[in-house]
Protein backbone atom coordinates (compact mmCIF):
# COMPACT_ATOMS: atom_id res chain seq x y z
CA UNK A 1 0.00 0.00 0.00
CA UNK A 2 1.36 3.41 -0.98
CA UNK A 3 1.40 6.11 1.71
CA UNK A 4 2.49 9.71 1.30
CA UNK A 5 3.06 12.15 4.16
CA UNK A 6 3.57 15.81 3.23
CA UNK A 7 4.49 18.83 5.33
CA UNK A 8 0.97 20.19 4.81
CA UNK A 9 -0.53 17.01 6.25
CA UNK A 10 1.71 17.25 9.32
CA UNK A 11 0.69 20.88 9.97
CA UNK A 12 -2.97 20.00 9.42
CA UNK A 13 -2.88 17.06 11.87
CA UNK A 14 -1.03 19.06 14.53
CA UNK A 15 -3.55 21.90 14.13
CA UNK A 16 -6.51 19.54 14.58
CA UNK A 17 -4.91 17.86 17.62
CA UNK A 18 -4.05 21.14 19.35
CA UNK A 19 -7.45 22.61 18.50
CA UNK A 20 -9.21 19.59 20.02
CA UNK A 21 -7.05 19.85 23.14
CA UNK A 22 -7.82 23.57 23.38
CA UNK A 23 -11.57 22.86 23.23
CA UNK A 24 -11.24 20.24 25.97
CA UNK A 25 -9.24 22.70 28.04
CA UNK A 26 -11.84 25.37 27.49
CA UNK A 27 -14.51 23.01 28.80
CA UNK A 28 -12.43 22.40 31.96
CA UNK A 29 -11.41 26.05 32.10
CA UNK A 30 -7.65 25.21 31.72
CA UNK A 31 -6.62 25.48 28.10
CA UNK A 32 -2.82 25.73 28.55
CA UNK A 33 -2.58 22.77 30.91
CA UNK A 34 -4.57 20.47 28.60
CA UNK A 35 -2.54 21.59 25.53
CA UNK A 36 0.70 21.01 27.45
CA UNK A 37 -0.46 17.53 28.50
CA UNK A 38 -1.41 16.74 24.91
CA UNK A 39 1.98 17.89 23.65
CA UNK A 40 3.81 15.80 26.27
CA UNK A 41 1.71 12.74 25.39
CA UNK A 42 2.48 13.23 21.72
CA UNK A 43 6.20 13.56 22.49
CA UNK A 44 6.25 10.45 24.69
CA UNK A 45 4.31 8.47 22.10
CA UNK A 46 6.79 9.37 19.33
CA UNK A 47 9.85 8.63 21.53
CA UNK A 48 8.32 5.31 22.54
CA UNK A 49 8.07 4.21 18.92
CA UNK A 50 11.48 5.70 18.17
CA UNK A 51 13.06 3.51 20.87
CA UNK A 52 11.17 0.49 19.52
CA UNK A 53 12.52 1.22 16.05
CA UNK A 54 16.10 1.55 17.31
CA UNK A 55 15.78 -1.67 19.30
CA UNK A 56 14.46 -3.51 16.21
CA UNK A 57 17.23 -2.16 13.99
CA UNK A 58 20.18 -2.79 16.31
CA UNK A 59 19.24 -5.49 18.82
CA UNK A 60 16.23 -7.51 17.74
CA UNK A 61 16.72 -10.54 15.48
CA UNK A 62 13.12 -10.49 14.28
CA UNK A 63 12.60 -9.94 10.57
CA UNK A 64 9.26 -8.15 10.95
CA UNK A 65 9.14 -4.68 12.55
CA UNK A 66 7.05 -3.78 15.64
CA UNK A 67 3.31 -3.31 15.24
CA UNK A 68 1.82 0.18 15.45
CA UNK A 69 -0.98 2.34 14.10
CA UNK A 70 -1.03 5.72 12.49
CA UNK A 71 2.12 7.31 11.09
CA UNK A 72 4.44 4.84 12.79
CA UNK A 73 2.45 1.95 11.37
CA UNK A 74 2.99 3.32 7.87
CA UNK A 75 6.67 3.82 8.68
CA UNK A 76 7.07 0.24 9.90
CA UNK A 77 5.26 -1.08 6.86
CA UNK A 78 7.52 0.93 4.56
CA UNK A 79 10.66 -0.36 6.31
CA UNK A 80 9.41 -3.93 6.13
CA UNK A 81 8.73 -3.46 2.43
CA UNK A 82 12.30 -2.22 1.90
CA UNK A 83 13.67 -5.17 3.93
CA UNK A 84 11.76 -7.66 1.77
CA UNK A 85 13.01 -6.01 -1.43
CA UNK A 86 16.56 -6.03 -0.10
CA UNK A 87 16.30 -9.67 0.92
CA UNK A 88 14.92 -10.53 -2.51
CA UNK A 89 17.82 -8.75 -4.21
CA UNK A 90 20.30 -10.36 -1.84
CA UNK A 91 18.85 -13.77 -2.62
CA UNK A 92 19.18 -13.13 -6.36
CA UNK A 93 22.75 -11.91 -5.88
CA UNK A 94 23.64 -14.96 -3.78
CA UNK A 95 22.17 -17.18 -6.48
CA UNK A 96 24.31 -15.48 -9.14
CA UNK A 97 27.40 -15.83 -6.94
CA UNK A 98 26.59 -19.50 -6.34
CA UNK A 99 26.20 -20.14 -10.06
CA UNK A 100 29.45 -18.30 -10.77
CA UNK A 101 31.30 -20.37 -8.19
CA UNK A 102 29.74 -23.61 -9.44
CA UNK A 103 30.82 -22.68 -12.96
CA UNK A 104 34.32 -21.79 -11.80
CA UNK A 105 34.58 -25.07 -9.86
CA UNK A 106 33.53 -26.95 -13.00
CA UNK A 107 36.41 -25.44 -14.97
CA UNK A 108 39.25 -27.85 -15.79
CA UNK A 109 41.70 -25.02 -15.02
CA UNK A 110 42.77 -23.38 -11.79
CA UNK A 111 41.07 -19.98 -11.45
CA UNK A 112 42.01 -17.12 -9.12
CA UNK A 113 40.29 -13.76 -8.89
CA UNK A 114 42.82 -11.10 -7.93
CA UNK A 115 42.61 -7.41 -7.15
CA UNK A 116 44.51 -4.83 -9.17
CA UNK A 117 47.24 -5.11 -6.52
CA UNK A 118 47.41 -8.88 -7.28
CA UNK A 119 45.99 -9.90 -3.89
CA UNK A 120 43.83 -13.05 -3.80
CA UNK A 121 40.10 -12.51 -3.45
CA UNK A 122 38.75 -15.90 -4.51
CA UNK A 123 39.94 -19.21 -5.91
CA UNK A 124 38.49 -22.57 -6.93
CA UNK A 125 39.53 -26.00 -5.65
CA UNK A 126 41.64 -26.64 -8.73
CA UNK A 127 43.84 -23.70 -7.68
CA UNK A 128 44.72 -25.56 -4.50
CA UNK A 129 45.59 -28.78 -6.38
CA UNK A 130 47.71 -27.09 -9.08
CA UNK A 131 49.01 -23.90 -7.44
CA UNK A 132 48.79 -24.64 -3.74
CA UNK A 133 46.59 -21.56 -3.19
CA UNK A 134 43.89 -22.20 -0.56
CA UNK A 135 40.79 -20.07 -0.32
CA UNK A 136 39.74 -18.49 2.02
CA UNK A 137 42.92 -19.21 4.05
CA UNK A 138 45.07 -17.22 1.59
CA UNK A 139 42.63 -14.35 1.21
CA UNK A 140 44.33 -10.94 0.68
CA UNK A 141 47.75 -12.58 0.09
CA UNK A 142 49.75 -11.40 -2.92
CA UNK A 143 49.97 -14.09 -5.57
CA UNK A 144 53.73 -13.63 -6.04
CA UNK A 145 54.22 -14.37 -2.32
CA UNK A 146 52.76 -17.83 -2.92
CA UNK A 147 54.12 -18.53 -6.42
CA UNK A 148 57.81 -17.82 -6.03
CA UNK A 149 59.04 -19.08 -9.41
CA UNK A 150 61.53 -16.64 -11.00
CA UNK A 151 59.86 -16.89 -14.42
CA UNK A 152 56.52 -15.93 -12.86
CA UNK A 153 58.05 -12.91 -11.12
CA UNK A 154 59.58 -11.81 -14.43
CA UNK A 155 56.22 -12.33 -16.12
CA UNK A 156 54.49 -10.06 -13.60
CA UNK A 157 57.26 -7.49 -13.86
CA UNK A 158 56.86 -7.16 -17.63
CA UNK A 159 53.16 -6.23 -17.24
CA UNK A 160 52.53 -7.64 -20.72
CA UNK A 161 50.09 -10.53 -20.43
CA UNK A 162 49.33 -11.12 -24.11
CA UNK A 163 51.42 -14.31 -24.12
CA UNK A 164 51.17 -17.02 -21.42
CA UNK A 165 53.74 -17.89 -18.77
CA UNK A 166 55.01 -21.46 -18.53
CA UNK A 167 56.17 -22.85 -15.18
CA UNK A 168 56.30 -26.04 -13.15
CA UNK A 169 53.55 -26.50 -10.58
CA UNK A 170 54.78 -25.68 -7.04
CA UNK A 171 52.70 -28.61 -5.75
CA UNK A 172 53.26 -31.28 -8.44
CA UNK A 173 56.77 -31.35 -9.87
CA UNK A 174 55.75 -33.34 -12.95
CA UNK A 175 53.00 -30.91 -14.01
CA UNK A 176 53.69 -28.15 -16.53
CA UNK A 177 51.38 -25.14 -16.19
CA UNK A 178 50.36 -22.47 -18.67
CA UNK A 179 49.34 -19.31 -16.80
CA UNK A 180 47.31 -16.52 -18.36
CA UNK A 181 46.32 -13.23 -16.71
CA UNK A 182 43.50 -11.06 -18.03
CA UNK A 183 41.39 -8.11 -16.91
CA UNK A 184 38.17 -9.06 -15.11
CA UNK A 185 35.77 -6.18 -14.60
CA UNK A 186 37.09 -2.76 -13.69
CA UNK A 187 38.89 -3.58 -10.45
CA UNK A 188 39.89 -7.25 -10.72
CA UNK A 189 42.26 -9.54 -12.56
CA UNK A 190 41.59 -13.18 -13.46
CA UNK A 191 44.42 -15.73 -13.36
CA UNK A 192 43.93 -19.06 -15.13
CA UNK A 193 46.40 -21.94 -14.79
CA UNK A 194 46.08 -24.83 -17.24
CA UNK A 195 47.75 -28.22 -17.03
CA UNK A 196 49.56 -28.73 -20.35
CA UNK A 197 51.76 -31.63 -19.27
CA UNK A 198 50.26 -34.07 -21.79
CA UNK A 199 50.39 -31.49 -24.58
CA UNK A 200 54.01 -30.73 -23.69
CA UNK A 201 54.92 -34.43 -23.71
CA UNK A 202 53.28 -34.90 -27.13
CA UNK A 203 55.07 -31.81 -28.43
CA UNK A 204 58.40 -33.13 -27.13
CA UNK A 205 57.70 -36.50 -28.74
CA UNK A 206 56.82 -34.83 -32.04
CA UNK A 207 59.91 -32.65 -31.94
CA UNK A 208 62.19 -35.57 -31.09
CA UNK A 209 60.57 -37.73 -33.76
CA UNK A 210 61.03 -35.08 -36.46
CA UNK A 211 64.62 -34.43 -35.40
CA UNK A 212 65.53 -38.16 -35.26
CA UNK A 213 63.81 -39.06 -38.54
CA UNK A 214 65.35 -36.06 -40.31
CA UNK A 215 68.78 -37.00 -38.99
CA UNK A 216 68.36 -40.62 -40.07
CA UNK A 217 67.29 -39.57 -43.57
CA UNK A 218 70.53 -37.68 -44.14
CA UNK A 219 72.62 -40.83 -44.63
CA UNK A 220 70.41 -42.64 -47.22
CA UNK A 221 69.91 -39.41 -49.15
CA UNK A 222 73.67 -38.88 -49.26
CA UNK A 223 74.17 -42.44 -50.48
CA UNK A 224 71.53 -42.09 -53.21
CA UNK A 225 72.99 -38.74 -54.32
CA UNK A 226 76.48 -40.25 -54.42
CA UNK A 227 75.44 -43.17 -56.64
CA UNK A 228 73.48 -40.89 -58.98
CA UNK A 229 76.42 -38.52 -59.37
CA UNK A 230 78.77 -41.49 -59.92
CA UNK A 231 76.56 -42.90 -62.66
CA UNK A 232 76.16 -39.50 -64.31
CA UNK A 233 79.93 -38.94 -64.18
CA UNK A 234 80.78 -42.32 -65.75
CA UNK A 235 82.37 -42.44 -69.18
CA UNK A 236 79.62 -44.62 -70.59
CA UNK A 237 77.07 -42.62 -72.55
CA UNK A 238 73.65 -43.23 -71.13
CA UNK A 239 70.54 -43.59 -73.17
CA UNK A 240 68.51 -40.29 -73.19
CA UNK A 241 65.72 -42.06 -71.35
CA UNK A 242 68.06 -42.98 -68.48
CA UNK A 243 69.69 -39.55 -68.50
CA UNK A 244 66.28 -37.96 -67.90
CA UNK A 245 65.49 -40.54 -65.20
CA UNK A 246 68.71 -39.85 -63.29
CA UNK A 247 68.24 -36.09 -63.62
CA UNK A 248 64.76 -36.49 -62.12
CA UNK A 249 66.17 -38.62 -59.29
CA UNK A 250 68.87 -36.03 -58.60
CA UNK A 251 66.30 -33.21 -58.53
CA UNK A 252 64.00 -35.07 -56.13
CA UNK A 253 66.93 -36.05 -53.88
CA UNK A 254 68.04 -32.41 -53.78
CA UNK A 255 64.51 -31.32 -52.90
CA UNK A 256 64.27 -33.98 -50.19
CA UNK A 257 67.66 -32.95 -48.86
CA UNK A 258 66.52 -29.32 -48.55
CA UNK A 259 63.38 -30.45 -46.72
CA UNK A 260 65.40 -32.54 -44.27
CA UNK A 261 67.77 -29.63 -43.70
CA UNK A 262 64.87 -27.31 -42.91
CA UNK A 263 63.33 -29.89 -40.55
CA UNK A 264 66.64 -30.11 -38.70
CA UNK A 265 66.86 -26.32 -38.53
CA UNK A 266 63.30 -26.12 -37.20
CA UNK A 267 64.01 -28.77 -34.55
CA UNK A 268 67.17 -26.92 -33.51
CA UNK A 269 65.32 -23.61 -33.24
CA UNK A 270 62.46 -25.18 -31.25
CA UNK A 271 64.86 -26.80 -28.79
CA UNK A 272 66.64 -23.45 -28.32
CA UNK A 273 69.71 -25.13 -26.83
CA UNK A 274 71.91 -22.02 -26.90
CA UNK A 275 74.22 -21.07 -24.06
CA UNK A 276 73.78 -17.30 -24.05
CA UNK A 277 72.86 -14.42 -26.33
CA UNK A 278 75.40 -12.15 -27.96
CA UNK A 279 75.45 -8.71 -29.54
CA UNK A 280 74.90 -9.28 -33.27
CA UNK A 281 75.92 -6.71 -35.88
CA UNK A 282 72.81 -6.92 -38.03
CA UNK A 283 74.08 -4.48 -40.68
CA UNK A 284 77.09 -6.69 -41.39
CA UNK A 285 74.99 -9.85 -41.27
CA UNK A 286 72.47 -8.46 -43.79
CA UNK A 287 75.22 -7.30 -46.18
CA UNK A 288 76.77 -10.77 -46.07
CA UNK A 289 73.42 -12.46 -46.73
CA UNK A 290 72.64 -10.19 -49.70
CA UNK A 291 76.06 -10.97 -51.18
CA UNK A 292 75.52 -14.70 -50.69
CA UNK A 293 71.96 -14.63 -52.04
CA UNK A 294 73.03 -13.08 -55.33
CA UNK A 295 74.02 -16.48 -56.71
CA UNK A 296 70.37 -17.55 -56.46
CA UNK A 297 69.47 -14.46 -58.47
CA UNK A 298 71.50 -15.37 -61.55
CA UNK A 299 68.63 -17.11 -63.31
CA UNK A 300 65.84 -14.61 -62.55
CA UNK A 301 68.04 -11.51 -62.67
CA UNK A 302 66.19 -9.55 -59.97
CA UNK A 303 67.18 -6.00 -59.12
CA UNK A 304 68.11 -6.12 -55.42
CA UNK A 305 68.54 -2.80 -53.60
CA UNK A 306 70.02 -2.58 -50.11
CA UNK A 307 69.26 0.28 -47.70
CA UNK A 308 71.01 0.20 -44.30
CA UNK A 309 70.45 3.40 -42.33
CA UNK A 310 71.59 2.21 -38.88
CA UNK A 311 74.27 -0.04 -37.44
CA UNK A 312 72.40 -0.84 -34.22
CA UNK A 313 73.06 -4.34 -32.87
CA UNK A 314 70.55 -6.99 -31.76
CA UNK A 315 71.03 -9.07 -28.63
CA UNK A 316 70.42 -12.65 -29.70
CA UNK A 317 71.63 -15.80 -31.45
CA UNK A 318 73.54 -15.21 -34.68
CA UNK A 319 72.73 -18.54 -36.35
CA UNK A 320 68.99 -18.09 -35.72
CA UNK A 321 68.89 -14.48 -36.92
CA UNK A 322 70.88 -15.43 -40.01
CA UNK A 323 68.44 -18.28 -40.72
CA UNK A 324 65.38 -16.02 -40.32
CA UNK A 325 66.71 -13.24 -42.56
CA UNK A 326 67.96 -15.74 -45.14
CA UNK A 327 64.52 -17.37 -45.32
CA UNK A 328 62.83 -14.05 -46.07
CA UNK A 329 65.41 -13.24 -48.76
CA UNK A 330 65.22 -16.67 -50.41
CA UNK A 331 61.40 -16.50 -50.43
CA UNK A 332 61.54 -13.14 -52.19
CA UNK A 333 63.94 -14.57 -54.79
CA UNK A 334 61.83 -17.73 -55.31
CA UNK A 335 58.36 -16.15 -55.52
CA UNK A 336 59.12 -12.94 -57.41
CA UNK A 337 58.89 -13.23 -61.23
CA UNK A 338 62.03 -12.74 -63.32
CA UNK A 339 63.43 -9.19 -63.63
CA UNK A 340 61.50 -8.12 -60.52
CA UNK A 341 62.55 -5.65 -57.82
CA UNK A 342 63.48 -6.60 -54.25
CA UNK A 343 64.16 -3.92 -51.62
CA UNK A 344 66.07 -4.94 -48.49
CA UNK A 345 66.38 -2.48 -45.58
CA UNK A 346 67.61 -2.23 -41.98
CA UNK A 347 66.50 0.90 -40.15
CA UNK A 348 65.06 2.40 -36.97
CA UNK A 349 61.31 3.11 -36.89
CA UNK A 350 59.73 4.53 -33.70
CA UNK A 351 62.46 3.16 -31.38
CA UNK A 352 62.24 -0.26 -33.05
CA UNK A 353 64.80 -1.83 -35.35
CA UNK A 354 63.17 -3.13 -38.54
CA UNK A 355 64.50 -5.57 -41.12
CA UNK A 356 62.25 -5.69 -44.17
CA UNK A 357 62.20 -7.46 -47.54
CA UNK A 358 59.84 -5.96 -50.10
CA UNK A 359 59.12 -7.32 -53.58
CA UNK A 360 56.84 -6.50 -56.51
CA UNK A 361 55.69 -10.07 -57.11
CA UNK A 362 52.19 -11.51 -57.31
CA UNK A 363 51.34 -10.74 -53.68
CA UNK A 364 49.32 -12.84 -51.24
CA UNK A 365 45.55 -13.02 -50.87
CA UNK A 366 44.24 -11.84 -47.45
CA UNK A 367 42.84 -15.25 -46.46
CA UNK A 368 46.35 -16.77 -46.63
CA UNK A 369 48.35 -14.12 -44.75
CA UNK A 370 47.52 -15.25 -41.20
CA UNK A 371 48.42 -18.88 -41.94
CA UNK A 372 51.78 -18.38 -43.61
CA UNK A 373 53.76 -19.19 -40.44
CA UNK A 374 52.08 -22.58 -39.97
CA UNK A 375 54.23 -25.65 -40.58
CA UNK A 376 53.92 -27.05 -44.11
CA UNK A 377 51.32 -24.47 -45.09
CA UNK A 378 51.66 -23.55 -48.77
CA UNK A 379 49.41 -21.28 -50.81
CA UNK A 380 49.91 -23.12 -54.10
CA UNK A 381 51.32 -26.63 -53.69
CA UNK A 382 52.12 -27.07 -57.37
CA UNK A 383 53.96 -23.74 -57.44
CA UNK A 384 55.82 -24.67 -54.25
CA UNK A 385 57.06 -27.86 -55.89
CA UNK A 386 58.43 -25.81 -58.77
CA UNK A 387 60.24 -23.40 -56.44
CA UNK A 388 61.35 -26.06 -53.98
CA UNK A 389 59.23 -24.65 -51.16
CA UNK A 390 58.50 -26.87 -48.15
CA UNK A 391 56.26 -24.62 -46.07
CA UNK A 392 58.76 -24.57 -43.19
CA UNK A 393 60.67 -21.34 -43.87
CA UNK A 394 58.27 -18.92 -42.16
CA UNK A 395 57.64 -21.43 -39.35
CA UNK A 396 61.38 -21.25 -38.61
CA UNK A 397 61.21 -17.45 -38.75
CA UNK A 398 58.33 -17.42 -36.24
CA UNK A 399 60.24 -19.51 -33.69
CA UNK A 400 63.39 -17.45 -34.13
CA UNK A 401 61.51 -14.22 -33.52
CA UNK A 402 59.87 -15.69 -30.42
CA UNK A 403 63.35 -16.15 -28.93
CA UNK A 404 64.24 -12.52 -29.69
CA UNK A 405 61.05 -10.68 -28.57
CA UNK A 406 60.47 -9.72 -32.19
CA UNK A 407 57.40 -9.65 -34.40
CA UNK A 408 56.85 -10.59 -38.03
CA UNK A 409 54.54 -8.22 -39.89
CA UNK A 410 53.32 -9.25 -43.35
CA UNK A 411 51.89 -6.59 -45.66
CA UNK A 412 50.66 -7.77 -49.02
CA UNK A 413 48.34 -6.62 -51.79
CA UNK A 414 47.19 -9.17 -54.32
CA UNK A 415 48.88 -8.48 -57.64
CA UNK A 416 51.10 -5.71 -56.23
CA UNK A 417 53.74 -7.49 -54.17
CA UNK A 418 54.49 -8.21 -50.52
CA UNK A 419 56.61 -6.88 -47.68
CA UNK A 420 57.90 -9.03 -44.82
CA UNK A 421 59.16 -6.99 -41.87
CA UNK A 422 60.79 -8.06 -38.60
CA UNK A 423 60.29 -5.58 -35.75
CA UNK A 424 62.76 -5.85 -32.85
CA UNK A 425 61.60 -4.23 -29.59
CA UNK A 426 63.87 -1.78 -27.85
CA UNK A 427 64.65 -4.25 -25.06
CA UNK A 428 66.03 -6.69 -27.67
CA UNK A 429 68.54 -4.14 -28.99
CA UNK A 430 72.11 -4.21 -27.75
CA UNK A 431 72.98 -1.26 -25.50
CA UNK A 432 76.61 -1.09 -26.55
CA UNK A 433 75.85 -0.24 -30.21
CA UNK A 434 75.46 3.16 -31.79
CA UNK A 435 71.97 3.99 -32.99
CA UNK A 436 73.03 5.61 -36.24
CA UNK A 437 75.91 5.65 -38.68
Amino acid sequence: MYFRLSFRNIIYRLFLLLTASALVGWLFNNILLVMLATTLFLLVWHYHHLFKLINWLWQSKALSPPQAKGVWGYLYDGLYRQVKQQRRKQKQLNEKIRRFRDGAEALPDAALMLSNELTIEWGNKKAQRLLGVRWPDDFSQRIDNLLRAPEFSDYLGQENFESPCLLISPVLNDVQLEIRIMAYGSENVLLLARDISNIQRLEDMRRDFVANVSHELKTPLTVVRGYVEMIQASEDVLDPHWQKAFQTIEGQVSRMDRLVEQLLNLAKVENNSHDEKQSINMAELIRTLVDEINWLNQEKNHQISLNISTDIHVFGYETELKSACANLLSNAIAYTPADGCIDVSWQLVDNKAVFSVKDNGDGIKPEHVNRLTERFYRIDRSRSRDTGGSGLGLAIVKHVLHHHQAELVITSHWGKGSEFSIFFDQNALSDNADSSI
